[in-house]
């Protein structure tokens, strides 16, 4: 969950003193390399993944070394865009900001230290590393089904958002050449199908993006206001056609029901207005 990001870096000087003092007290990294690191996955619960890098080449030059397993296929691969990221302190230490691992797929920072000609890097796993300093009470059942739970209904709602967008296409084409007359209102209809379609997409890939994926580690609210926004407009987008079809239909048919239009016009209104100020005030709050 996104909550792990945040409580990481609200206590993030701590975690890192602590994993700073910690790894000195082992003293040289390379003594740990004839038994795999094995001593440091007894230490540390929360040491997922350890793997060494040549200073000058930039080049892995060991196994991706794994709690329970070594992994060949990484060795020989060019670490430089790693390096080039990272900020070494007086003590020959640096620390990542939080992100997925594409090695283990876990959230996850990383600790890399240097050491004559070669560079450590330590990957830690960040629930388990808040869990075990007592910043956290995790229930591991419980968070792998809340997340299976947003990934089923994130992926749920992409395919049917993509289904809306066929079913719209389809029932357009069928009614083009079925002889029929073509109207605004056949025209218009597909719009807000697509519409809305993309209004369902981008939700979903926000909560995946927010609940699974982690494409944002942002600790305040500007993303929460981002998405609200762009939602609401999408809707309002949605709306206003309707009600561009509701006043020619009723400006053909009958004038009486005008007021009807006015109804929804006004409501559309209101809503722009509501996101106006919501925005406003948003802004002036992240400021």
């Amino acid at each position: 969950m996104r909550e792990f990001f945040e409580t990481y870096i609200q206590h993030q000087e701590d975690i890192e003193y602590f994993l700073q003092e910690s790894l000195k007290n082992l003293g040289n990294l390379s003594n740990h390399k004839k038994n795999d690191f094995k001593q440091l996955y007894k230490i540390f619960p929360s040491l997922e993944l350890v793997y060494i890098v040549n200073k000058e080449t930039k080049i892995q030059t060991s196994e991706n070394f794994y709690r329970y397993k070594n992994d060949e296929n990484a060795k020989d691969k060019d670490r430089a865009h790693l390096i080039s990221k990272l900020h070494f302190k007086e003590s020959n230490i640096a620390f990542s900001k939080p992100y997925i691992s594409s090695a283990t797929r876990s959230n996850c920072v990383t600790v890399t230290i240097k050491e004559g000609e070669e560079i450590f890097f330590l990957d830690f796993q960040i629930d388990i590393l808040l869990q075990k300093l007592n910043l956290i009470e995790l229930n591991k059942p419980f968070h792998s089904i809340t997340k299976g739970f947003y990934i089923l209904a994130g992926f749920s709602m992409m395919i049917l958002s993509i289904l809306t967008i066929v079913f719209s296409l389809y029932d357009f084409a069928v009614y083009l050449f079925s002889k029929h007359d073509l109207s605004l209102e056949m025209i218009f209809k597909p719009i807000i199908a697509l519409t809305l379609s993309i209004a369902i997409f981008d939700l979903a890939k926000t909560i995946l993006e927010q609940e699974v994926f982690f494409k944002s580690y942002s600790k305040n609210s500007r993303v929460e206001t981002k998405i609200l926004t762009k939602f609401l407009t999408t809707i309002i987008i949605a709306l206003s056609i309707e009600a561009l079809i509701v006043v020619f239909k009723i400006a053909i048919n009958d004038y009486v029901q005008m007021i009807n239009a006015f109804y929804l016009i006004a409501g559309i209104a209101l809503i722009l207005i509501s996101l106006t100020v919501f925005i406003h005030f948003s802004t002036k709050r992240t400021r």
